[in-house]
Protein backbone atom coordinates (compact mmCIF):
# COMPACT_ATOMS: atom_id res chain seq x y z
CA UNK A 1 0.00 0.00 0.00
CA UNK A 2 1.56 3.70 -0.64
CA UNK A 3 2.13 5.56 2.08
CA UNK A 4 0.03 8.83 2.43
CA UNK A 5 2.51 11.92 1.32
CA UNK A 6 4.07 14.14 3.86
CA UNK A 7 3.55 17.93 2.46
CA UNK A 8 5.55 21.01 3.08
CA UNK A 9 5.41 24.30 2.50
CA UNK A 10 8.11 25.85 0.83
CA UNK A 11 8.68 29.92 0.66
CA UNK A 12 12.31 29.57 -0.61
CA UNK A 13 14.41 27.06 -2.64
CA UNK A 14 16.35 26.31 0.47
CA UNK A 15 13.02 25.34 2.46
CA UNK A 16 12.28 23.45 -0.33
CA UNK A 17 15.68 21.23 0.32
CA UNK A 18 15.59 20.97 3.95
CA UNK A 19 11.48 19.92 3.33
CA UNK A 20 13.12 16.52 1.61
CA UNK A 21 16.20 16.35 3.47
CA UNK A 22 13.73 15.44 6.69
CA UNK A 23 11.27 13.52 5.40
CA UNK A 24 8.65 15.39 3.14
CA UNK A 25 7.63 13.40 0.07
CA UNK A 26 6.51 16.83 -1.73
CA UNK A 27 6.39 20.58 -1.23
CA UNK A 28 4.27 23.21 -2.48
CA UNK A 29 5.13 26.94 -3.85
CA UNK A 30 3.71 29.61 -5.40
CA UNK A 31 4.14 32.52 -7.57
CA UNK A 32 3.88 36.06 -5.68
CA UNK A 33 1.55 37.14 -8.07
CA UNK A 34 -0.78 34.43 -7.94
CA UNK A 35 -0.67 32.72 -4.79
CA UNK A 36 -1.77 33.87 -1.23
CA UNK A 37 1.79 34.25 -0.25
CA UNK A 38 3.16 37.92 -1.56
CA UNK A 39 5.62 38.50 1.25
CA UNK A 40 8.76 36.15 1.64
CA UNK A 41 8.62 34.32 -1.37
CA UNK A 42 11.25 33.73 -3.16
CA UNK A 43 10.00 31.69 -6.18
CA UNK A 44 9.74 33.65 -9.50
CA UNK A 45 9.94 32.04 -12.33
CA UNK A 46 13.93 30.86 -12.30
CA UNK A 47 13.23 29.69 -8.45
CA UNK A 48 10.26 27.52 -9.81
CA UNK A 49 12.28 25.98 -12.96
CA UNK A 50 15.13 24.94 -10.21
CA UNK A 51 12.37 24.04 -7.62
CA UNK A 52 10.52 21.48 -10.20
CA UNK A 53 14.18 20.22 -10.89
CA UNK A 54 15.59 19.69 -7.61
CA UNK A 55 12.18 17.35 -7.21
CA UNK A 56 12.60 15.46 -10.30
CA UNK A 57 16.41 14.21 -9.17
CA UNK A 58 15.66 14.10 -5.81
CA UNK A 59 12.27 11.26 -6.88
CA UNK A 60 10.14 14.30 -4.72
CA UNK A 61 6.73 16.28 -5.87
CA UNK A 62 6.65 20.21 -6.06
CA UNK A 63 3.00 21.90 -6.69
CA UNK A 64 2.86 25.13 -7.57
CA UNK A 65 -0.05 27.10 -5.90
CA UNK A 66 -1.87 29.47 -7.78
CA UNK A 67 -4.78 29.70 -5.75
CA UNK A 68 -5.61 33.41 -5.28
CA UNK A 69 -9.11 34.64 -6.02
CA UNK A 70 -8.51 37.38 -8.95
CA UNK A 71 -10.40 40.20 -9.73
CA UNK A 72 -10.13 40.95 -13.19
CA UNK A 73 -7.18 42.44 -13.92
CA UNK A 74 -5.33 39.34 -12.93
CA UNK A 75 -8.08 36.93 -15.61
CA UNK A 76 -6.75 39.34 -18.30
CA UNK A 77 -2.90 38.40 -17.27
CA UNK A 78 -3.00 35.18 -16.27
CA UNK A 79 -3.15 32.70 -19.41
CA UNK A 80 0.00 34.41 -21.28
CA UNK A 81 1.60 34.53 -17.10
CA UNK A 82 0.89 30.48 -16.90
CA UNK A 83 2.06 29.26 -20.23
CA UNK A 84 5.89 29.18 -18.99
CA UNK A 85 4.65 27.54 -15.61
CA UNK A 86 2.93 25.03 -16.97
CA UNK A 87 5.93 24.44 -19.49
CA UNK A 88 7.55 23.40 -16.68
CA UNK A 89 5.70 20.22 -16.20
CA UNK A 90 5.12 20.89 -12.50
CA UNK A 91 3.40 18.10 -10.31
CA UNK A 92 -0.13 19.55 -10.13
CA UNK A 93 -1.31 23.46 -9.80
CA UNK A 94 -3.10 24.52 -6.52
CA UNK A 95 -6.25 26.86 -7.52
CA UNK A 96 -9.11 27.99 -6.18
CA UNK A 97 -11.04 30.39 -8.33
CA UNK A 98 -13.82 27.79 -11.23
CA UNK A 99 -12.63 30.57 -14.00
CA UNK A 100 -9.23 30.17 -13.66
CA UNK A 101 -9.81 26.61 -13.39
CA UNK A 102 -12.14 26.43 -16.43
CA UNK A 103 -8.98 28.46 -18.22
CA UNK A 104 -6.51 26.40 -17.58
CA UNK A 105 -8.42 23.11 -18.31
CA UNK A 106 -9.67 24.71 -21.62
CA UNK A 107 -6.09 25.63 -22.22
CA UNK A 108 -4.13 22.50 -20.87
CA UNK A 109 -6.51 20.13 -20.26
CA UNK A 110 -3.99 17.55 -19.17
CA UNK A 111 -2.87 20.03 -16.30
CA UNK A 112 -3.37 18.42 -12.90
CA UNK A 113 -5.26 20.60 -10.46
CA UNK A 114 -5.70 19.98 -6.98
CA UNK A 115 -8.39 22.13 -5.42
CA UNK A 116 -7.61 24.42 -2.98
CA UNK A 117 -8.76 25.03 0.38
CA UNK A 118 -9.84 28.35 0.02
CA UNK A 119 -12.25 26.63 -2.59
CA UNK A 120 -13.77 25.73 0.84
CA UNK A 121 -14.88 22.13 0.11
CA UNK A 122 -17.21 20.75 3.13
CA UNK A 123 -19.27 18.31 1.86
CA UNK A 124 -18.77 15.08 -0.70
CA UNK A 125 -21.23 16.20 -2.97
CA UNK A 126 -19.39 19.16 -3.81
CA UNK A 127 -16.17 16.77 -3.85
CA UNK A 128 -18.25 15.10 -6.51
CA UNK A 129 -18.86 18.11 -8.61
CA UNK A 130 -15.28 19.06 -8.90
CA UNK A 131 -14.65 15.12 -9.80
CA UNK A 132 -16.58 15.85 -12.38
CA UNK A 133 -15.02 18.87 -14.13
CA UNK A 134 -11.30 17.11 -13.96
CA UNK A 135 -10.01 17.75 -10.76
CA UNK A 136 -7.52 15.30 -9.09
CA UNK A 137 -6.76 16.00 -5.49
CA UNK A 138 -9.69 18.04 -3.07
CA UNK A 139 -7.47 19.87 -0.07
CA UNK A 140 -10.19 19.59 2.38
CA UNK A 141 -11.89 22.62 4.20
CA UNK A 142 -9.99 22.89 8.23
CA UNK A 143 -13.44 22.95 9.46
CA UNK A 144 -14.07 19.58 9.15
CA UNK A 145 -14.16 16.50 11.59
CA UNK A 146 -12.33 13.57 11.38
CA UNK A 147 -16.10 11.86 11.37
CA UNK A 148 -16.40 14.44 8.21
CA UNK A 149 -13.61 13.09 6.49
CA UNK A 150 -14.58 9.78 6.60
CA UNK A 151 -17.30 9.48 5.29
CA UNK A 152 -16.19 11.95 2.56
CA UNK A 153 -13.64 9.34 1.31
CA UNK A 154 -16.31 6.47 1.72
CA UNK A 155 -18.96 8.82 -1.00
CA UNK A 156 -15.52 9.44 -2.91
CA UNK A 157 -13.75 6.65 -3.12
CA UNK A 158 -11.84 7.22 -5.82
CA UNK A 159 -10.98 11.15 -5.23
CA UNK A 160 -7.89 12.06 -3.20
CA UNK A 161 -8.46 13.92 -0.39
CA UNK A 162 -5.46 16.59 1.19
CA UNK A 163 -6.07 17.49 4.92
CA UNK A 164 -4.06 20.32 7.19
CA UNK A 165 -2.44 18.85 9.90
CA UNK A 166 -0.02 21.69 11.15
CA UNK A 167 0.03 25.41 11.27
CA UNK A 168 -1.58 28.67 11.81
CA UNK A 169 -5.57 28.67 11.87
CA UNK A 170 -7.53 31.59 10.24
CA UNK A 171 -10.52 32.87 12.29
CA UNK A 172 -12.62 33.04 8.90
CA UNK A 173 -13.40 30.28 7.29
CA UNK A 174 -10.97 28.85 4.92
CA UNK A 175 -8.84 32.04 5.30
CA UNK A 176 -11.57 34.46 3.21
CA UNK A 177 -10.85 37.12 5.83
CA UNK A 178 -11.70 40.81 5.25
CA UNK A 179 -9.92 42.00 7.81
CA UNK A 180 -6.11 42.91 6.91
CA UNK A 181 -8.12 44.18 3.38
CA UNK A 182 -10.27 47.29 5.40
CA UNK A 183 -7.52 47.93 8.02
CA UNK A 184 -4.75 47.90 5.95
CA UNK A 185 -6.01 47.88 2.21
CA UNK A 186 -4.36 44.53 1.33
CA UNK A 187 -7.00 41.77 0.25
CA UNK A 188 -6.23 38.39 2.11
CA UNK A 189 -7.68 36.92 -1.06
CA UNK A 190 -4.76 38.29 -3.45
CA UNK A 191 -2.21 37.29 -0.91
CA UNK A 192 -1.35 40.11 1.07
CA UNK A 193 -2.94 39.66 4.85
CA UNK A 194 -0.91 41.03 7.53
CA UNK A 195 -2.85 38.73 10.09
CA UNK A 196 -4.21 41.54 11.34
CA UNK A 197 -6.31 38.98 13.82
CA UNK A 198 -3.05 37.94 15.26
CA UNK A 199 -2.40 42.04 16.40
CA UNK A 200 -2.97 43.54 19.99
CA UNK A 201 -6.24 44.99 20.76
CA UNK A 202 -6.49 47.16 23.83
CA UNK A 203 -8.57 50.33 24.91
CA UNK A 204 -7.47 53.67 23.83
CA UNK A 205 -9.04 56.77 24.93
CA UNK A 206 -9.17 58.94 21.60
CA UNK A 207 -10.54 62.21 20.86
CA UNK A 208 -14.25 61.82 19.78
CA UNK A 209 -17.14 64.46 18.93
CA UNK A 210 -20.62 65.17 21.54
CA UNK A 211 -22.20 62.11 19.21
CA UNK A 212 -19.36 59.72 20.10
CA UNK A 213 -17.46 59.87 16.90
CA UNK A 214 -13.94 59.82 16.75
CA UNK A 215 -12.38 63.03 15.68
CA UNK A 216 -10.66 63.25 12.76
CA UNK A 217 -12.55 60.36 10.95
CA UNK A 218 -14.92 60.40 7.73
CA UNK A 219 -16.39 57.17 7.73
CA UNK A 220 -18.08 58.06 4.52
CA UNK A 221 -14.66 58.99 2.72
CA UNK A 222 -12.68 56.20 4.06
CA UNK A 223 -15.62 53.74 2.94
CA UNK A 224 -14.77 55.71 -0.92
CA UNK A 225 -11.32 55.23 -0.41
CA UNK A 226 -11.65 51.26 0.40
CA UNK A 227 -13.85 51.34 -2.97
CA UNK A 228 -11.60 53.13 -5.05
CA UNK A 229 -8.09 51.27 -3.90
CA UNK A 230 -8.67 47.21 -3.63
CA UNK A 231 -5.37 46.03 -3.68
CA UNK A 232 -5.53 44.51 -7.55
CA UNK A 233 -4.20 44.77 -10.76
CA UNK A 234 -0.93 46.46 -9.11
CA UNK A 235 -2.92 49.42 -7.58
CA UNK A 236 -0.70 51.66 -5.52
CA UNK A 237 -0.58 51.16 -1.69
CA UNK A 238 -3.20 54.30 0.19
CA UNK A 239 -1.49 56.04 2.26
CA UNK A 240 -3.17 55.70 5.02
CA UNK A 241 -2.63 52.01 5.58
CA UNK A 242 0.32 52.66 7.68
CA UNK A 243 -1.47 54.52 10.34
CA UNK A 244 -2.69 52.97 13.55
CA UNK A 245 -6.40 52.47 13.55
CA UNK A 246 -9.13 52.65 15.79
CA UNK A 247 -12.08 50.12 16.21
CA UNK A 248 -15.03 50.88 18.55
CA UNK A 249 -17.14 47.83 20.16
CA UNK A 250 -20.91 48.78 20.20
CA UNK A 251 -21.10 47.07 23.17
CA UNK A 252 -18.80 49.87 25.09
CA UNK A 253 -19.51 53.06 23.21
CA UNK A 254 -16.86 55.18 23.12
CA UNK A 255 -14.17 52.94 23.67
CA UNK A 256 -12.06 52.79 20.98
CA UNK A 257 -9.17 50.31 20.37
CA UNK A 258 -6.23 50.47 18.29
CA UNK A 259 -4.69 47.88 15.70
CA UNK A 260 -1.19 47.35 17.09
CA UNK A 261 1.12 44.11 16.18
CA UNK A 262 3.21 43.91 19.38
CA UNK A 263 4.31 40.09 20.81
CA UNK A 264 3.76 40.96 23.97
CA UNK A 265 -0.08 41.49 23.12
CA UNK A 266 -3.19 40.34 23.59
CA UNK A 267 -4.43 38.74 20.98
CA UNK A 268 -7.95 38.51 21.22
CA UNK A 269 -9.21 37.41 17.75
CA UNK A 270 -6.47 35.16 17.50
CA UNK A 271 -7.04 31.33 16.84
CA UNK A 272 -4.33 28.88 18.67
CA UNK A 273 -2.33 27.10 15.52
CA UNK A 274 -3.06 23.39 14.79
CA UNK A 275 -1.30 20.01 15.45
CA UNK A 276 -2.73 17.15 14.90
CA UNK A 277 -0.21 14.84 15.09
CA UNK A 278 -1.73 12.71 17.06
CA UNK A 279 -4.86 11.82 14.49
CA UNK A 280 -2.27 10.81 11.96
CA UNK A 281 -3.18 7.45 12.31
CA UNK A 282 -6.87 7.73 12.05
CA UNK A 283 -6.21 10.10 8.52
CA UNK A 284 -4.26 6.66 7.51
CA UNK A 285 -7.12 4.44 8.09
CA UNK A 286 -9.51 6.76 6.22
CA UNK A 287 -7.46 6.48 3.51
CA UNK A 288 -6.16 9.97 3.03
CA UNK A 289 -4.02 10.64 -0.04
CA UNK A 290 -2.06 13.64 1.54
CA UNK A 291 -1.04 14.98 5.26
CA UNK A 292 -0.19 18.94 4.52
CA UNK A 293 1.94 21.54 6.80
CA UNK A 294 0.56 25.31 6.76
CA UNK A 295 3.87 27.64 6.68
CA UNK A 296 5.53 29.11 3.47
CA UNK A 297 6.90 32.33 5.54
CA UNK A 298 7.98 30.01 8.37
CA UNK A 299 11.67 29.39 9.42
CA UNK A 300 14.29 26.22 8.27
CA UNK A 301 14.09 25.39 11.58
CA UNK A 302 10.29 25.03 11.18
CA UNK A 303 10.19 23.12 8.16
CA UNK A 304 12.97 20.93 9.29
CA UNK A 305 11.25 19.76 12.85
CA UNK A 306 7.78 19.74 11.45
CA UNK A 307 8.74 17.26 8.57
CA UNK A 308 10.77 15.28 10.65
CA UNK A 309 8.06 15.01 13.56
CA UNK A 310 5.53 13.95 11.34
CA UNK A 311 7.25 11.99 9.16
CA UNK A 312 8.55 9.89 12.21
CA UNK A 313 4.63 9.65 13.10
CA UNK A 314 3.68 8.43 9.83
CA UNK A 315 6.33 5.50 9.49
CA UNK A 316 5.66 4.44 12.56
CA UNK A 317 2.26 3.82 12.31
CA UNK A 318 2.84 1.60 8.46
CA UNK A 319 5.57 0.14 11.04
CA UNK A 320 2.84 -0.65 13.17
CA UNK A 321 4.37 0.82 15.93
CA UNK A 322 2.23 3.01 19.22
CA UNK A 323 1.86 6.71 18.93
CA UNK A 324 5.21 8.29 20.45
CA UNK A 325 4.22 10.85 22.63
CA UNK A 326 7.39 12.69 22.60
CA UNK A 327 6.67 14.05 19.50
CA UNK A 328 4.36 16.65 21.24
CA UNK A 329 7.39 17.85 23.11
CA UNK A 330 9.28 18.07 19.82
CA UNK A 331 6.54 20.39 18.05
CA UNK A 332 5.92 22.19 21.54
CA UNK A 333 9.65 23.86 21.15
CA UNK A 334 8.45 25.79 17.76
CA UNK A 335 7.32 29.21 18.25
CA UNK A 336 3.27 29.00 18.52
CA UNK A 337 0.38 30.57 19.69
CA UNK A 338 -0.64 26.99 22.00
CA UNK A 339 -1.79 24.53 19.84
CA UNK A 340 -5.54 22.48 19.25
CA UNK A 341 -6.46 20.03 16.59
CA UNK A 342 -8.84 22.68 15.31
CA UNK A 343 -12.17 20.71 14.42
CA UNK A 344 -10.88 17.30 13.98
CA UNK A 345 -12.52 15.56 17.41
CA UNK A 346 -14.98 18.34 18.81
CA UNK A 347 -14.81 17.06 22.02
CA UNK A 348 -12.22 15.77 24.07
CA UNK A 349 -12.42 14.06 27.63
CA UNK A 350 -10.64 15.51 30.17
CA UNK A 351 -7.85 12.43 30.18
CA UNK A 352 -7.54 13.14 26.43
CA UNK A 353 -6.88 17.30 26.87
CA UNK A 354 -4.62 16.52 29.91
CA UNK A 355 -2.38 13.81 28.25
CA UNK A 356 -1.70 15.38 25.43
CA UNK A 357 -0.60 18.62 28.02
CA UNK A 358 1.67 16.42 29.95
CA UNK A 359 3.47 14.88 27.00
CA UNK A 360 3.89 18.18 25.68
CA UNK A 361 5.71 19.84 28.70
CA UNK A 362 7.38 16.79 29.45
CA UNK A 363 10.70 18.04 27.11
CA UNK A 364 10.41 21.37 25.82
CA UNK A 365 13.42 22.88 23.54
CA UNK A 366 14.59 26.31 22.06
CA UNK A 367 16.08 26.55 18.47
CA UNK A 368 19.84 27.70 18.97
CA UNK A 369 21.83 27.14 15.54
CA UNK A 370 22.82 25.87 12.68
CA UNK A 371 25.51 23.91 11.31
CA UNK A 372 27.13 26.03 8.68
CA UNK A 373 29.97 23.86 7.62
CA UNK A 374 32.55 20.97 9.42
CA UNK A 375 36.16 20.98 9.12
CA UNK A 376 38.31 18.00 8.83
CA UNK A 377 38.85 17.80 12.83
CA UNK A 378 35.21 17.77 13.36
CA UNK A 379 34.71 21.12 14.47
CA UNK A 380 31.47 22.22 13.47
CA UNK A 381 30.86 26.07 12.62
CA UNK A 382 27.71 27.26 14.26
CA UNK A 383 25.27 30.34 14.04
CA UNK A 384 23.69 31.04 16.86
CA UNK A 385 20.22 31.41 16.57
CA UNK A 386 19.66 31.64 20.26
CA UNK A 387 21.85 31.89 23.57
CA UNK A 388 23.73 28.15 24.68
CA UNK A 389 26.41 27.90 27.23
CA UNK A 390 28.89 25.20 28.45
CA UNK A 391 27.15 22.81 30.24
CA UNK A 392 24.09 22.96 28.26
CA UNK A 393 22.01 19.93 26.83
CA UNK A 394 22.14 20.16 23.34
CA UNK A 395 19.74 17.95 21.00
CA UNK A 396 21.69 17.98 17.23
CA UNK A 397 18.47 17.88 14.38
CA UNK A 398 19.37 15.83 11.32
CA UNK A 399 18.02 13.74 9.05
CA UNK A 400 19.74 10.83 9.60
CA UNK A 401 18.50 10.80 13.46
CA UNK A 402 18.79 12.81 16.32
CA UNK A 403 20.58 12.84 19.77
CA UNK A 404 21.41 14.64 22.37
CA UNK A 405 25.16 16.11 23.71
CA UNK A 406 26.61 18.23 26.49
CA UNK A 407 27.91 21.13 25.44
CA UNK A 408 31.90 20.76 26.75
CA UNK A 409 33.96 22.71 24.86
CA UNK A 410 33.47 25.77 22.56
CA UNK A 411 35.36 28.18 20.70
CA UNK A 412 35.25 32.17 19.26
CA UNK A 413 35.57 31.94 15.61
CA UNK A 414 37.18 35.24 15.47
CA UNK A 415 40.22 33.96 17.76
CA UNK A 416 39.66 30.33 18.04
CA UNK A 417 39.63 30.96 22.24
CA UNK A 418 37.73 29.00 24.54
CA UNK A 419 34.42 31.07 25.40
CA UNK A 420 31.62 30.03 28.16
CA UNK A 421 28.77 31.36 26.17
CA UNK A 422 27.44 31.95 23.04
CA UNK A 423 25.49 34.80 23.55
CA UNK A 424 22.80 35.22 20.86
CA UNK A 425 22.21 35.93 16.99
CA UNK A 426 24.70 37.39 14.58
CA UNK A 427 27.36 35.05 16.52
CA UNK A 428 29.48 32.51 15.53
CA UNK A 429 31.38 29.24 17.38
CA UNK A 430 33.13 26.43 17.12
CA UNK A 431 31.91 22.98 18.90
CA UNK A 432 33.69 19.75 18.55
CA UNK A 433 32.95 15.85 17.69
CA UNK A 434 30.17 16.78 14.43
CA UNK A 435 31.42 14.77 11.77
CA UNK A 436 28.97 13.94 9.20
CA UNK A 437 26.58 16.28 10.59
CA UNK A 438 26.37 18.81 7.71
CA UNK A 439 23.23 21.02 7.95
CA UNK A 440 22.14 20.19 11.26
CA UNK A 441 20.47 22.30 13.49
CA UNK A 442 20.79 22.82 17.27
CA UNK A 443 17.87 23.19 20.32
CA UNK A 444 18.47 23.68 23.84
CA UNK A 445 17.04 21.32 25.74
CA UNK A 446 14.85 23.38 28.19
Amino acid sequence: MKKIELLLPAGTLEHQERAYDFGADAVYAGQPRYSLRVRNNEFKFEQLKQGIEIAKNRNKKLYIASNIIPHNSKIKTYLEDMAPIIALKPDALIMADPGLIMMVKDKWPDTEIHLSVQANTTNYAAVKFWQKIGISRIILSRELSLDEIEEIKQQCPDMELEVFVHGALCIAYSGRCLLSGYFNRRDPNQGTCTNACRWEYKVHNAPSDEGGALSGFDFNQELENANDLSNCGGVKRHPMADKTYLIEDTSRPNEFMPIVEDEHGTYIMNSKDLRAIEHVERLVKIGVTSLKIEGRTKSIYYVSRVAQAYRTAIDNVYDGKPFDPSLLAQLDGLANRGYTDGFLQRHHSHEHQNYLDSHSKSRSSQYVGDVMEIDENGYALIEVKNKFSLGDEIEIIHPSGNKIITITNMINRKDNQPIDVASGSGIFVKIPNMHGLEKALLARII
